[in-house]
């Protein structure tokens, strides 16, 4: 047995997470000469099995809908019962292990609409704007068409797109177009979001690029100290001010010991971790916390605003496309590629990513098309996730509503720091949600029936006629989580706020909160590259260089 390290009880920054952002963070900082300690209360994701499925990316089905790989790779929250979505429990998918889920998502790389960032900055959270985070995301990336005003080359992340995208997903490309007017955009990251491209992903030779494979081990920042299986159970306050994480050593027999910080914490859990961590630590709504015995240092409207997409998966018998969601196929699949072919393993599930606008688009549009050349399991046909998909060679569309008006929170369960929080997001409370939904599903059948498939659309496989945009209430049961939320540790300059647009928790210093709990809205699109964008702004705002 190999010898655990010896981990450091102190340094100047301690940060809580080693996910989509809190890897950027650390990183940054311990290159400016700091020392650095990042917590991950999962697992190493450089070693053994972990390894392997965090750093190949077509793996990331099997993750998901292997239970028992699931449970390795999975903290296995649920939400409560959603009344708008059929009375359902939601899968909360959570990364547990180093790069959190930015090691098991399906690394589509998306920014948002640069309109998101314009409207925070509108609403007081100044630096902000859509031009002053292009610098961050620039940064961040190295985008394989290279360096322009909009895109960065030689960052940490790598951005590329697929090179054995299917005859199928090419023809859903060009019917898209041509069903619904929209043009077909070479880069959906770049000066404009709206029409239909070959998916941009966070993949390059075959290898994914999580938080901690761009920022951590490809970098290797010298004061940087990666603390694994170790659980934050409450940030550490003398005063107003945090001085360091109180925490359990998993990995270790389940020892607590104190972490100091010299300078700063930073709480980079995501939306469900960091506002649970501020909370036991008695940052939160002063009813909630005194509910559970917990006293109350500052009154914030820590776990609201909770918000997150949600899309509508069709499927449909397409004879342009060659996978098959079966083991066989599958196994073959890994076959191929041991013996150094370029296959589905290398790349992103998704491969074609549009973003269109239903009738009630504002400014930006509002609906985005996901398209898979796979066949998706049917949500309607049981538990999500856990029936097996057809096996005939199949196009999964996903109409998803990006813009939710519907809102939720996150509160906790217990003020034991191992019991999970209580998670609702409101889905689908607000009508408009549904119409969006409705009519997105109508927009995939249109696209369908585009005579730029030729003969090669066989049939929808589901959910079939019965559900339509007339009637479409039986989505309420079939709407699927994208395991984007967001915003329950919101960034404003008002009394809604938990943190200030310098992320520093209101009331508390040495503090900050930095992941996509802070959003005050949602961005258009998967929210994977908006968090390495807002850890690298995070720290230029630690470090003075904002």
């Amino acid at each position: 047995m190999p010898k655990r390290p010896t981990y450091s009880n102190e340094a100047d920054y301690v940060v809580v997470g080693s996910g989509s952002s809190g890897a950027v963070v650390a990183s940054r900082l311990a290159q400016s000469g700091a020392s650095v300690i990042m917590l991950e209360a999962g697992r190493s994701d450089d070693r053994g099995v972990h390894g392997y499925f965090t750093r190949k990316p077509g793996m990331v089905a099997p993750m998901h809908f292997e239970e028992r790989l699931e449970k390795a790779f999975d903290w296995g929250y649920r939400s409560t019962p959603q009344v708008g979505a059929g009375g359902r429990e939601m899968l909360v998918t959570r990364g547990k292990v180093m790069g959190g889920s930015s090691s098991v998502n399906g690394m589509v790389y998306v920014r948002g609409n640069r309109a998101n960032f314009d409207s925070w900055a509108a609403e007081g959270n100044a630096g902000w704007s859509a031009d002053e985070v292009n610098t961050a995301y620039k940064r961040s990336e190295d985008f394989e068409d290279g360096e322009n005003a909009y895109r960065g080359a030689g960052g940490p992340i790598k951005v590329s797109r697929s090179r054995i995208v299917q005859e199928g997903t090419h023809q859903f490309i060009q019917a898209t177009s041509e069903a619904l007017g929209v043009k077909i955009n070479d880069d959906y990251n770049g000066a404009e979001q709206e029409g239909i491209s070959v998916l941009q992903e966070n993949v390059r030779d075959g290898i994914r690029y999580s938080s901690t494979r761009g920022y951590v081990h490809d970098l290797a920042p010298r004061t940087l100290e990666v603390q694994t299986e170790v659980l934050a159970t409450k940030i550490v306050l003398e005063g107003n001010r945090a001085v360091g994480v109180e925490v359990i050593d998993q990995g270790r027999g389940g020892g607590r010991r104190t972490i100091r910080a010299g300078k700063e914490v930073i709480v980079s859990g995501g939306f469900v971790n960091s506002p649970q961590l501020l909370m036991l630590s008695g940052i939160g709504p002063a009813d909630h916390l005194a509910s559970l015995g917990i006293a109350c240092v500052a009154d914030l409207p820590v776990g609201d605003n909770l918000h997150d997409h949600l899309f509508h998966p069709l499927s449909f018998h397409l004879s342009t496309i060659t996978h098959k969601s079966t083991p066989g196929f599958f196994l073959k699949g890994m076959a191929k590629n041991l013996v150094g072919q370029d296959t589905f393993l290398n790349h992103s599930i998704f491969e074609s990513v549009g973003f269109v606008r239903s009738s009630l688009a504002t400014d930006v549009p509002d609906i985005q098309l996901h398209a898979i050349p796979w066949s998706y399991p049917d949500p309607g046909a049981g538990y999500h996730g856990k029936q097996k998909p057809d096996p005939r060679p199949s196009l999964g569309v996903f109409s998803t509503l990006i813009y939710p008006k519907s809102r939720g929170t996150l509160r906790l369960a217990s003020a034991d720091p191992t019991v999970a929080p209580v998670i609702d997001y409101g889905y689908l409370n607000e009508p408009d949600d549904l119409k969006v939904l409705a009519e997105g599903t109508e927009m995939a059948r249109a696209i369908m029936a585009s005579s730029a498939f030729g003969s090669s659309v066989k049939g929808e496989i589901y959910p079939g006629t019965e559900v339509r945009k007339d009637n479409p209430e039986e989505i309420r049961r079939r709407a699927v989580s994208v395991m984007h939320a967001v915003g329950t540790c919101r960034m404003g300059v008002d009394e809604r706020a938990v943190v200030g647009p310098d992320l520093k928790v209101r009331g508390i210093e040495g503090l900050r909160v930095a992941d996509a709990s802070i959003m005050p809205s949602i961005t258009g699109g998967n929210t994977n590259a908006p968090c390495y964008m807002i850890g690298e702004r995070a720290s230029d705002l630690i470090l003075g260089r904002a």
